[in-house]
């Protein structure tokens, strides 16, 4: 038995604006030239004349719970606009694999570290593209009884992963490699060939690049944030990876002829690896940007503060919500946004909207019917269907204000509201459970 009291004494917590409904009803159901006194269930136990106990409701019938308060909405497929992303990715990975096949072969020829590092470069640009590729099939995966909120964050795991490889493959083994040579180094040969291949890279990776940007644009505009606001800022990551990666790639062949040029006038080898050393930290400080970028997403980054503050400002003038707590937001995928707050509801509004919708002089008949009789039975019973009505109908106005924060942020998907509980709790008597 002391189960089910605690049972109950914690559903009613959850629902402690259930007394509040009473006692808004002395004023909706009253004529504004009556005044009786407000209904209110309080029903005392002689020793104990201060606590307030629940008796007589029927366990079967009492049905406030926390899921009028957060409901779980059914699995949908992840639906996001990334055309531009796969295309940008498409467009680099064999854009990569042909500059890799073409400087590999002139390494062979020529023997030169600063296309050694190139050859390394395009390595990595290559598998971190099929990486993002990766990340991008597997992100659109629908939610799921282990991931209930999707898999889109796994597009910013991915990312993060692309990123390490360019920062331990593309830059620590072209800086490593550059510094062996620093000191042996020797002008390389057939570098007619390298400038030829240098030549045709650029103009394939500037290509690349220039989708990239197109995408990152097209992402900016649909987010509705400025081209650099998007690089740092931006929900997807992937476009903005091959961006970065292929203006590095444009950058290092820019470095790379630049060298060669600088050993054909001087004759002397060591601008080769130190051109090596230079397209590898270029490499290092773009892999930190996007492993900062993709950390920030993984570890969970709050949604724009102009896209919060216009929620806040809904909510707080929303005439059922009385006070705001606790109001957290997260991004949880590429321009999908999860909201939650604790909100301290108006009990009278409630009721005054409930029997705005189903009339309350229905209401009003059947309590004056209960109160004329000597037996407190019936009056408790109509109290009792009337507090379930009362909780579904603040189970519709949380619906409501769901429906409302997804229309005026449409990133919002998963909205979580609470009802707060009070500073102070009401106490029961366990005696009146028996």
């Amino acid at each position: 038995m002391l189960t089910s009291y605690n049972l109950l004494r914690s559903r009613f917590r959850r629902c402690h604006h259930y007394a509040a409904a009473y006692r808004s009803l002395s004023v909706v159901l009253v004529k504004p030239d009556h005044h009786p006194p407000p209904i209110v269930p309080s029903f005392s136990h002689p020793s104990k004349p201060k606590q307030f106990i629940l008796l007589a409701f029927n366990a079967h019938r009492f049905h406030c719970h926390r899921s009028f308060f957060t409901r779980a909405k059914p699995a949908q497929n992840i639906e996001f606009n990334d055309r531009h992303s796969q295309r940008a990715v498409k467009t680099a990975l064999w854009c990569n694999f042909l500059v890799f096949s073409l400087k590999f072969g002139v390494w062979l020829a020529s023997s030169s570290h600063v296309m050694f590092a190139e050859v390394i470069h395009s390595v990595a640009d290559f598998a971190n593209q099929a990486l993002l590729a990766y990340g991008l099939s597997s992100s659109r995966r629908a939610p799921d009884a282990i991931h209930p909120y999707g898999y889109s964050k796994e597009r910013f795991v991915w990312s993060l992963i692309s990123a390490v490889g360019i920062f331990c493959l593309g830059s620590g083994a072209t800086v490593v490699n550059g510094v062996q040579n620093l000191w042996v180094a020797q002008p390389p040969e057939n570098m007619h060939y390298a400038a030829l291949v240098i030549c045709g890279s650029f103009v394939i990776e500037g290509a690349s690049l220039i989708v990239a940007i197109q995408a990152v644009k097209k992402g900016a505009a649909a987010e509705g944030m400025k081209l650099r606001d998007y690089i740092w800022r931006g929900h997807d990551p992937t476009s903005v990876a091959v961006m970065t990666e292929d203006g590095a790639a444009v950058t290092g062949l820019l470095i790379a002829g630049a060298s060669l040029v600088a050993v054909n006038v001087t004759g002397n080898g060591i601008y080769d690896p130190i051109g090596s050393i230079i397209v590898g930290n270029l490499l290092g400080m773009v892999a930190i940007f996007l492993i900062q970028r993709n950390r920030h997403a993984l570890i969970g980054r709050a949604i724009d503060d102009h896209d919060m503050e216009k929620v806040l400002h809904f909510l707080k003038n929303d005439p059922v919500v009385d006070s705001l707590y606790d109001c957290k937001s997260e991004v949880i995928g590429p321009g999908f946004f999860r909201f939650k707050a604790e909100i301290d509801f108006n009990g009278e509004m409630v009721v005054q909207n409930y029997l705005k919708r189903t009339g309350r002089g229905e209401w009003a008949r059947q309590f004056r019917e209960a109160a004329k009789k000597k037996d407190d039975t019936a009056l408790m019973n109509i109290m009792s269907n009337y507090g379930e009505e009362v909780v579904t109908a603040l189970g519709s106005e949380v619906d409501r204000l769901e429906k409302e924060i997804q229309n005026l942020v449409p990133g919002i998907r998963h909205v979580d509201i609470e009802a707060h509980n009070p500073p102070t709790e009401t106490t029961f008597s366990s005696e009146s459970i028996q």
